[in-house]
């Protein structure tokens, strides 16, 4: 099959299909955000699994997400934590965050999710770690400051998962002018030469277009 977009996401549904399946309250949770009018912009189906496996590998039971947008990748990581564990997620809108609330609430996990309203260096400060995984999907350009507080939040063997960084491959440019490129490029090169950082990356193609996630562990 010759690999273009539409070859990708029908790639990815199937993927969806096999190992993540029909979720009611996932479903309702997209269905509500496209209501609302938020963008389509969560995680796909194969990433919000993604998030639920590395929780529950690493035994997560404090986990900080650091943009909620409607409430989706919540879900999955409120779920992983189990009952006695917690979600702390931070979300620039309030409107957002009522969105997010409604669904977080009607998939059973609300007791789990502490919603914080506010731009992320704004909240980041007034928490206290230590989190045992941390989840960055917010704006790109304040990357290396999520990361910072990532880090300083978490402590050894905390999960960092930093995504969006593919940008349609544009993260080779070192003359970008886009500042989501630079802002992810600066990221990464936090996570390649900051000692408190071991990480990786993958690129990705599927329904999100051409695109990656980078993994990290606090040293």
């Amino acid at each position: 099959m010759e690999s273009t977009p539409a070859a990708w996401a029908a790639a990815d549904v199937f993927l969806a299909d096999t190992l993540v399946g029909h979720d009611p309250a996932l479903e309702a949770a997209l269905d509500a955000q496209r209501a609302a009018g938020l963008p389509e912009i969560e995680v796909a189906p194969v990433g919000g699994k993604l998030l639920s496996v590395l929780a529950r590998m690493s035994g997560a039971r404090r986990v900080l997400e650091i943009g909620t947008l409607g409430g989706y990748s919540t879900i999955w990581l409120a779920r992983a934590v189990g009952p006695e564990g917690s979600v702390v997620t931070i979300e620039a809108e309030a409107d957002n965050a009522a969105v997010a609330r409604a669904s977080i609430d009607a998939a059973g996990v609300g007791d789990r999710v502490d919603i914080r309203i506010g731009r992320g260096e704004q909240v980041l400060p007034t928490l206290e770690g230590p989190f045992d995984l941390v989840f960055i999907d917010a704006d790109k350009e304040s990357n290396t400051i999520y990361l910072d507080w990532a880090a300083r939040l978490g402590h050894s063997g905390t999960v960092i998962v930093l995504d969006n960084i593919g940008r349609e491959g544009e993260i080779v440019r070192e003359d970008s002018t886009d500042s989501k490129v630079i802002g992810t490029r600066d990221g990464l090169r936090m996570l390649g030469e900051d000692p408190r950082f071991d990480a990786t990356a993958l690129q990705t193609v599927g329904v999100k277009g051409w695109d990656g996630v980078a993994i990290a562990l606090v040293v």
